[in-house]
This record gives structure tokens, C-alpha cells and sequence, in this order.
């Protein structure tokens, strides 16, 4: 693996919905698939106030912090990424 375990999750998840409750109740955390592949441990009722320290620490270290702000925004993306990967396999990383 290129990079170590907790930078490929930063890399490699994207939370969405991040700042609404009801998303993240209807989701049982899952919204925070950044906390929830770093930290899967530790119930979702902490993930917000983790989230503040994972996206401080990402910047402090130059890593990426992947978030869409709004679940119709990520679905959006999603079937945006699925055209793409259909239109021209060779894209897929």
C-alpha cells in the first residue's frame, strides 16, 4: 500500500450530510464514513465533535478532508462517477 492505513481512509472515503441531524440519526452515523473507517470503534454519537478534530488534523498535515455537504449533493456525485466509469473504463483509479 502507497500510504499508511489512516491516510488511505482520507484519502479514500467522503462523508456527506455531516451537519444534519436527521441524516445522521436516519443513517446511524454512517454519514461520517470518514470517522466511522478511521474510528469504527466508537459509537456514531461522537462523530461530529471527532470530525472537527479529524478535518483540523488533515489540514495541519496537508491530507484531504472529503466531504459533500449535502446528501442530494453525494448522490448526485455518485451517479455522476457511474456515467463516467461507463462512458470510459479506463478512468477507474
Amino acid at each position: 500500500m502507497k500510504n499508511t492505513w489512516a491516510i488511505h481512509q482520507l484519502k479514500t472515503t467522503v462523508n456527506f450530510g455531516a451537519k444534519s441531524k436527521i441524516v445522521n440519526w436516519f443513517t446511524g452515523g454512517l454519514n461520517h464514513q470518514v470517522e466511522h473507517h478511521i474510528f469504527p470503534h466508537i459509537s456514531h454519537v461522537h462523530y461530529g465533535k471527532i470530525s472537527e478534530i479529524v478535518r483540523d488534523t488533515a489540514k495541519e498535515f496537508n491530507l484531504p478532508y472529503n466531504e459533500y455537504k449535502t446528501t442530494r449533493k453525494a448522490i448526485a456525485a455518485h451517479f455522476r462517477y457511474l456515467r463516467d466509469m461507463g462512458m470510459n473504463p479506463a478512468l477507474q483509479a
